[in-house]
């Protein structure tokens, strides 16, 4: 399954078209991802989807553009599906049009708003990557075909999903009833060709416990902004804190290179700010978490248990700055083509006195999901003895890795890959990253990232290059066609 060939075999109507929607629609595919990226289309507790005034109105310029681009639409509530031809079987192209948060503060523009100038050749924004710009380029790719007559054995069919980073479920229920495709292919995650995910799991312990005010402790404890983000931020207020102890942690702060850590005097104590860069959870080597990073200047010292020390006091103990589970009692592990599991403390959510803290995981394949859970809780158990706490509760959703060693198009699609890139040694790929491609018999993904090239979904500096564009303009007409006609 692993091993592919060097021979590129790519049918010359896949090359001419994939010119031809280069040459006539890279400059559209542009403006309507500006379009597309003005919907600020993150969902909101509270309020259903297809309900929320933001993706009503992405809807209906996504029925605009099929119009337009003669194409047929469908709008089934949380999933709109967009086609070309009428054929019984089809290939599914499975993407989504709901994005993250952003912090407006975080961008030279607003993160809503399609940023070309600020670094040219980048085009800024939230969803650019994350997944409007495949969604923009799918749709191009779709028009090239039909312009050109290029007569196909299978159906089209781009599934926008519309709760994707937030809620499977209501996608669960239509795939219920939804005919699985031919041939299925997610354009959410990398290039060249993605055979295997880890399962996007989740530790969430609640830390309860209010301080005396006596001896050294810490509070208001935030940081992060949401769970499947590398933390960018983080901060804590010391209290009672001697000359010598914030000397300290100011020899401390100075050795950590790779944060920016800043002291600021308070009424009731001092704020320990530190700044880290974020980055998607899947690949935590692309970012520096600053809740880690907070955590360990407080290595060592010996804080008063309230919900806010016991906190820290877990997170440097269970986790450090270490991304692999390495402190965590005996969970890590590691799988010879998937890599090591991934463990990276999120966020800090506050409720009341309490805080909880999320520690997201990327799982692969090699243990199960009942030892895992042993294994995490024995460790935690251990943890609340040795510091004599007791926490409220410990949440844990493991979520399943995803390994396809028979996929019928994985190597056509990494063909169309080495044609384009001349990337005569590229080979299949695993990710740290979860995307709908396991609710499908037999998908796997086909970009938009490149590798060797850091993932800016989720993080406060999202973008695609205009050439990125181009290139998989090139690439998603090809990849229409060959398997089309596969």
């Amino acid at each position: 399954m692993l091993a592919s060939s060097v021979q590129a075999n790519i049918e010359d109507i896949s090359v001419k078209t994939a010119q031809y929607a280069v040459k006539n629609y890279h400059q559209a595919q542009i403006h309507t991802l500006a379009n597309l990226v003005s919907f600020p289309t993150v969902n909101i507790e509270g309020i259903a989807t297809p309900e929320n005034p933001d993706f009503i109105g992405f809807k209906q310029l996504l029925k605009m553009k099929a119009a337009q681009l003669g194409l047929d639409y469908q709008d089934e509530g949380h999933t709109v599906l967009i086609g070309l031809g009428t054929q019984a079987q089809k290939v599914t192209v499975v993407t989504h049009g709901d994005v993250q948060p952003a912090d407006p503060k975080k961008w030279q523009q607003s993160p809503f708003y399609l940023d070309s100038t600020t670094e040219p050749g980048k085009l800024i924004a939230r969803g650019t990557e994350d997944d409007k710009g495949p969604i923009a380029t799918a749709l191009y790719a779709m028009k090239a075909i039909k312009d050109q007559g290029v007569e196909l054995n299978n159906r089209i069919e781009l599934m926008i999903y519309l709760a994707e980073e937030s809620d499977w479920e209501p996608l669960k229920a239509f795939m219920e009833n939804y005919e699985q495709p031919k041939y299925a292919i997610t354009i959410d995650a990398s290039y060249p060709v993605v055979v295997a995910e880890k399962g996007w799991s989740l530790i969430e312990p609640t830390f309860k416990g209010t301080s005396t005010g006596n001896g050294v402790y810490v509070s208001n404890l935030t940081g992060g902004a949401f769970k499947s983000q590398i933390p960018e931020d983080a901060s804590v207020i010391v209290h009672n804190a001697s000359a010598e102890l914030l000397a300290q942690l100011q020899t401390r702060a100075n050795s950590l290179s790779q944060v920016k850590v800043s002291f600021a005097q308070q009424p009731q104590g001092v704020k320990v700010s530190v700044k880290g860069v974020s980055a998607h959870s899947s690949e935590p080597e692309a970012g520096v978490n600053a809740i880690a990073h907070l955590a360990e200047l407080f290595s060592g010292v010996t804080l008063e248990l309230n919900a806010d020390g016991q906190a820290i006091t877990f997170i440097n103990q269970l986790v450090g700055t270490d991304l692999y589970g390495k402190h965590f009692g005996e969970i890590a592990y590691s799988h010879d083509f998937m890599g090591p599991m991934t463990v990276a403390p999120t966020l800090l959510a506050r409720r009341g006195d309490d805080v909880v803290l999320s520690v997201n995981v990327r799982r692969p394949v090699g243990k199960q999901a009942q030892l895992l859970e042993q294994q995490i809780r024995q460790a935690i158990d251990n943890w609340q003895l040795a510091n004599q706490v007791t926490l409220d509760k410990v949440e844990i959703e493991l979520g399943e890795p995803m390994l396809l060693d028979n996929a019928p198009h994985a190597q056509k699609l990494l063909d169309i890959f080495k044609h384009y890139t001349n990337d005569a040694d590229a080979g299949f790929v695993s990710i740290g990253g979860g995307t709908n491609a396991k609710l499908f018999d037999n998908a796997v993904s086909f970009g938009p990232s490149m590798p060797g090239k850091n993932y800016t979904g989720h993080s406060e500096h999202e973008f695609i290059t205009v050439e990125q564009l181009e290139l998989n303009l090139r690439m998603y007409t090809a990849m229409m066609i060959e398997l089309g006609n596969m």
